[in-house]
């Protein structure tokens, strides 16, 4: 049966000096890579000269479909809109509650949020800044429940920035748990069935956990596996069965 080779990474956290130092990764990610996740936290303070770097650098060595999204980082100096049509410019579909299908994988993109786990999750009760707090986290588990809607049949995939479950960002201080991801994010997972996802953010969390529902969740934050893989490339690259049509489509 054939496979779909994926390379996921996240928290790339580009500079402007970083122009040169990511072509290694980059070159074996080319080489191995059918379809490439970028889990968010590309540039390092959401400016645009970081942005154009870092698709000055993809573009010189990938030419398979990349597919991103936006972390905390890419939102820090209020450029994140320009910084995100400079990455699709590269060739890069910047997801944001979008459902796109390639050789019959279905993939799914969201930032998500923070709000923590379980019954530690934060509840929209009290002040309005924490029941708006509450709702950024609400309105992305709406949109990966939106865009997971649109998918009919064959394997789905995930991309995100912050964590749907515990179990991956264990190893970083408790008291972050709640700013690292929420399992709001986990609901939709659960219930349309996902076979796959990848997530960053967490750069001292685990390398992978499960859903309650057994779905496999990795964790791809680049300090992270340099950190746990010191001899390996910082990226995580996975060998998908494929079940399904070999199409490429975008969905509305």
């Amino acid at each position: 049966m054939k496979n779909l080779e994926i390379a996921a990474v996240g928290d790339l956290h580009c500079t402007p000096t970083s122009q040169g130092k990511l072509q290694g990764l980059f070159n074996t990610i080319a080489e191995r890579a059918e379809v490439v996740l970028l889990c968010g936290d590309l540039t390092d303070n959401g400016t645009v000269e970081e942005a154009r770097v870092l698709a000055g650098e993809l573009g010189k060595v990938i030419r398979v479909p990349m597919l991103g999204v936006l972390g905390n980082h890419d939102y820090e100096t209020g450029h994140e809109t320009e910084v995100k049509q400079i990455l699709c410019e590269a060739g890069i579909k910047m997801m944001d509650g979008d459902a796109t299908v390639i050789s019959g994988v279905g993939f799914v993109g969201v930032k998500g949020f923070a709000g923590g786990f379980g019954r530690r999750m934060l509840e929209p009760w009290g002040e309005p800044a924490i029941k708006g707090f509450v709702q950024e986290a609400v309105n992305e588990s709406l949109k990966l429940e939106s865009a997971l809607a649109k998918l009919r049949g064959g394997p789905r995939v995930v991309l995100m920035h912050y964590s749907p479950i515990e179990a991956t960002v264990v190893g970083e201080p408790q008291e972050l748990f709640p700013f690292l991801g929420c399992s709001r994010l986990e609901e939709p997972l659960n219930r349309h069935g996902v076979d796959l996802v990848f997530h960053g953010h967490a750069h001292y969390g685990a390398l992978e956990g499960k859903t309650r529902e057994g779905v496999p969740v990795f964790n791809v934050a680049a300090p992270l596996l340099r950190r746990l893989r010191p001899d390996e490339p910082p990226v995580r690259f996975y060998s998908l069965s494929l079940d399904g049509a070999e199409t490429n489509v975008d969905l509305p």
